[in-house]
């Protein structure tokens, strides 16, 4: 028995509505999920760091990662660069730790970007010290693992006086 076309177009139409629905719920939690898959990522940077060893951090990074450090005025753009910006980083900040602050994670599609500050705590010549600092990770998405694309720090600059 043929249906009429009315109701196969109905019929249709509550179908692909259904679909919709699915399709954007699961894409909406697919999104949420990566946004905590780089808050993760980016704490997997922070628990490694202390580790006073460039190789764990350099897996973190994008084999055409950039990175403007903190703590020097040229770019690093290969891997070679990064792996000796860690090693001198590591060397200039004795007992190296970072504390993360507030994190603005937006994700589009297989690119992140990760904003906030973080801090640099150090202990040179019996002294503590830190290094208040900004940052921006911008990742993209390689086999399911996000990697860092490029890596900007910079130290919060003093208060201007009033």
């Amino acid at each position: 028995m043929k249906r009429p076309m009315g109701l196969a177009l109905k019929h249709q139409i509550c179908v692909s509505l259904i679909l919709s629905f699915v399709l954007f719920g699961i894409a909406g939690a697919t999104w949420a999920g990566d946004k905590e898959d780089v808050a993760a990522a980016t704490m997997e940077w922070a628990r490694i760091f202390p580790d006073d060893n460039p190789d764990p951090m350099l897996a973190l990074y994008d084999k055409e990662a950039v990175l403007w450090g903190t703590l020097s005025p040229t770019r690093r753009d290969d891997p070679a660069a990064l792996r000796d910006y860690f090693v001198n980083a590591f060397k200039a900040l004795p007992g190296h730790k970072v504390t993360f602050g507030d994190q603005y994670i937006r994700v589009y599609g297989n690119t992140a970007i990760n904003t906030g500050y973080y801090t640099f705590s150090f202990v040179k010549d019996g002294e503590a010290k830190s290094i208040p600092a900004r940052y921006s990770f911008v990742y993209v998405k390689r086999n399911g693992a996000w990697k860092i694309v490029d890596h900007h720090s910079s130290a919060v600059p003093p208060a201007l006086a009033k």
